[in-house]
């Protein structure tokens, strides 16, 4: 996954444009985009698109209410027969919150006939104060867990603060809350996935923030709005100059299997670089670009 473009689960309009919109996750929305009066209905409809599937190689992911909602029982008992492929937890508050889920989940699979894990977990797991110190908690918690993101809106309201954004620029509580998920995503071997970027408008900010998520780690990134999934997909893509440098890292390592590092154009190439340029690799074969 690059892009994961969020829809409210009850716009039968706006779940259509996401299905063509080309991002390679849609997240179907029970939670913060329903209103309460709508939640029974935006199950049924979101059980009606998982039913009729995702564009060719698209993954649904549904984003149910948190586990002290009240509601995400009644969330999974609603759309688990629709088969998606990840359930997205909302304010994750550490390993058993996962583990919490997880159960929630085997229950409706085995009831449904479904194989077990066949529905993973992507974890928001920054939206509480609680949920930063719990982060190391989350690697190891639950087989289930298949990425994890981090969200500034939620963690914002929690702690008071006036903005999480100054200049553009994520401020420093919000920053913190962004490594750290960061790091818990790699520790758990993960989809490290960014946070959303509201102004949904500015081609360009999108553009640099994908750009320095990128940088740091993270392969993949949120969306609000179709207009952001091709900026999103652009920069998560693997280009031409990275993978043919993969390939040369990969390939000198198969020529001197023995070796512990490696020369190419007169720099020192070492094992962390290989699992780095290994990495990439998977990731444009699973973006199919037929390397």
């Amino acid at each position: 996954m690059r892009s994961l473009l969020f829809v409210p689960g009850d716009d039968e309009k706006k779940i259509a444009k996401g299905l063509g919109s080309g991002a390679d996750a849609l997240i179907l929305d029970l939670e913060d985009s329903v209103a309460a009066s709508r939640k029974a209905i935006a199950r049924e409809i979101v059980l009606n698109a998982l039913k009729a599937g995702g564009a060719p190689g698209q993954k649904l992911v549904v984003r149910v209410n948190a586990l002290g909602s009240g509601l995400i029982e009644a969330d999974l008992d609603g759309v688990v027969a629709g088969k998606p492929d990840a359930i997205m937890l909302p304010k994750c508050e550490g390993g058993v919150d996962l583990q919490h889920a997880a159960s929630h989940i085997a229950v409706r699979e085995a009831e449904n006939e479904l194989p077990d894990g066949a529905i993973t977990i992507v974890a928001i797991a920054t939206e509480t104060p609680l949920a930063i110190f719990r982060l190391g908690s989350i690697p190891g918690a639950s087989r289930r867990l298949s990425g994890l993101t981090w969200g500034a809106e939620d963690l914002a309201s929690a702690i008071g603060a006036e903005t999480n954004r100054a200049g553009g620029l994520l401020t420093e509580p919000f920053r913190l809350a962004r490594n750290l998920a960061l790091y818990a995503a790699h520790a758990a071997e993960v989809t490290a996935i960014d946070s959303v970027y509201t102004d949904f408008r500015n081609d360009a900010g999108l553009k640099a923030e994908c750009e320095e998520a990128r940088r740091d780690g993270f392969t993949a990134k949120m969306a609000i709005h179709p207009a952001q999934v091709p900026v999103i997909n652009a920069v998560f893509t693997p280009d031409v100059a990275a993978l043919e440098h993969a390939k040369r890292v990969i390939q000198a390592f198969k020529d001197n299997p023995d070796a512990g590092v490696v020369g190419i154009d007169g720099k020192m190439i070492d094992k962390p670089h290989l699992v780095q340029a290994e990495r990439l690799m998977a990731r444009a074969k699973a973006a199919g670009l037929g390397v």
